[in-house]
């Protein structure tokens, strides 16, 4: 979720056999688009989700997944500083736009008689799911992921650390947790044991995000990396609709070892396109003479809106789900309009999709200079 710098690449260990001898490219200086794009999409798609309840969605992109992806690469260029300075970094970058976030959630529950125990803590450091009311379940359950992020970003310096003794070895092996949970023995029912079942569903994902910084996945034959990826995927979707009925659904939200493999093998191909083939949405940056030139006013927009949701990822991810339900009512107040109901389609689910956009566009402008100030940037109304 932080800003995305570019910087020496490590070699890491000596290629096998099964690697080829190629050194990596140097890499272009500022932002990637490539993964600025990839992130973009994954927050519209988690409000399509959570606006439409698709249940393939999550075969057709793994937003979270990807996202932990995402983070990983940035964790481990982060990590090049001391890792101290690092965690206080990205604390001082997460926790504000959660506060603040959260003094609207927890006072809008107290007023509607939420009692909160000892557990209130979680909403200080979410290092646990934060508690919260029946009544603003919808608001605050997207919580996890702050919350998994956060033991991720605490455990990095070690996971980095025994990732770089034998990466070619730890990344298999990241998949036994949760193997272990789902074969084995469940989780315990209680907020560790929730936390420990989504680090193991996204740990291979996270440890990808280092695979990539580091240079190994360039290094490795396309065979050698493509296959085991498709079979993943096909394990999980496999998986996935073969509890179809234990879950009620195949959505992979609902099963965990069937996202962790889904998961896992579209976030390697992804990581691949980039590390292997140099793929890159450069594109994007081209000078505006050039746009000009090949009419390309649509393609800064689209530059524009990328960095947007990069700049502002946080408060995207947090206030939509309050966006969405703030425009049932309101659209619920466009029905006594006749003209609005004779000409909006009001009933339509994309409708509701469109509407919760533009509140999550005034929530950007009203909340998202939080982040600049956690970042120690000067407040803006946009990027």
């Amino acid at each position: 979720m932080g800003a995305h710098s570019k910087g020496a690449v490590r070699t890491g260990p000596v290629a096998d056999p099964a690697e080829l001898p190629r050194a990596q490219a140097p890499r272009p200086a500022g932002r990637d688009r490539y993964f600025d794009a990839l992130r973009a999409l994954a927050l519209v798609r988690v409000v399509a989700y959570h606006t439409f309840g698709w249940a393939w969605a999550g075969l057709v992109f793994p937003s979270m997944g990807v996202m932990f992806g995402l983070a990983g690469t940035l964790m481990a260029k982060s990590l090049e500083r001391p890792a101290l300075k690092v965690l206080r970094s990205r604390l001082r970058r997460l926790l504000p736009p959660f506060w603040f976030w959260g003094l609207f959630v927890v006072t809008a529950m107290l007023v509607h008689g939420w009692m909160p125990g000892r557990q209130i803590v979680f909403w200080v450091v979410p290092l646990g799911d934060p508690p919260g009311s029946a009544w603003a379940e919808q608001a605050w359950e997207i919580l996890w992921y702050l919350r998994t992020y956060l033991w991720f970003v605490l455990l990095s310096p070690v996971l980095l650390w025994v990732f770089r003794r034998a990466p070619r070895t730890v990344l298999p092996l990241s998949l036994v947790p949760i193997l272990l949970l789902t074969f084995w023995r469940n989780a315990p029912d209680n907020r560790f044991g929730t936390a420990l079942e989504d680090l193991s569903t996204y740990l291979t994902c996270w440890l990808l995000g280092f695979a990539h910084r580091d240079g190994v996945l360039g290094r490795i034959r396309p065979a050698v990396l493509v296959l085991p990826s498709l079979a993943a995927m096909a394990c999980g979707g496999w998986y996935a609709f073969a509890h179809r009925a234990d879950a009620g659904t195949y959505d992979l939200d609902e099963i965990p070892l069937a996202q962790a493999l889904w998961s896992a093998g579209f976030v390697a191909l992804l990581m691949y396109a980039k590390a292997y083939l140099g793929t890159d949405f450069a594109w994007l940056a081209r000078p505006r003479a050039r746009l000009r030139s090949r009419g390309g006013t649509l393609i800064r927009r689209l530059d524009r809106l990328v960095t947007v949701f990069n700049a502002r990822a946080v408060t995207i991810y947090l206030w939509h789900e309050i966006a969405l339900i703030l425009a049932v009512p309101l659209i619920d107040l466009m029905w006594d309009v006749p003209a609005f109901e004779t000409y909006l389609p009001l009933g339509s689910q994309w409708f509701l999709f469109g509407v919760g956009w533009v509140l999550i566009a005034a929530f950007v402008l009203l909340c998202g200079w939080v982040e600049d100030v956690a970042g120690r940037k000067k407040p803006r109304l946009l990027p």
